[in-house]
């Protein structure tokens, strides 16, 4: 699963959150490091609504404006979970390999 496919799914994990409020919460998340453009986030998430791992939650009107509300499927939540634990494994034998002492190298 691509990083930002996992931050978008990330950010509607405990509550669910209309286009912008998810990217301000990428943002957060991150602490910055990740910055979806309108059209990236917005295409990910008609990408995300069509593969059936969000969901629209409801529609409202701001400022004569429609806005929709987008939440995990089901299936987003069990997707979510696997990659979640895929990327700990992942982190833990980057931090086994880490801890392990190699000889120091000698010189030529």
């Amino acid at each position: 699963m691509q990083e930002p496919t996992v931050m978008v799914l990330t950010a509607l994990a405990d509550a669910p959150r209309h286009g912008y409020a998810i990217a301000q919460e990428i943002k957060a998340i991150t602490d910055g490091r990740v910055s979806l453009r309108t059209g990236a986030l917005y295409g990910a998430l008609d990408r995300l609504l069509a593969d059936g791992l969000i969901v629209v939650e409801r529609e409202e009107i701001v400022d004569g404006r429609a806005r929709r509300i987008f939440d995990l499927s089901p299936t987003g939540r069990e997707r979510l979970a696997a990659e979640a634990d895929r990327l700990a494994a992942t982190a833990r034998e980057a931090a086994r390999r880490l801890a392990v002492v190699r000889p120091a190298a000698t010189g030529p």
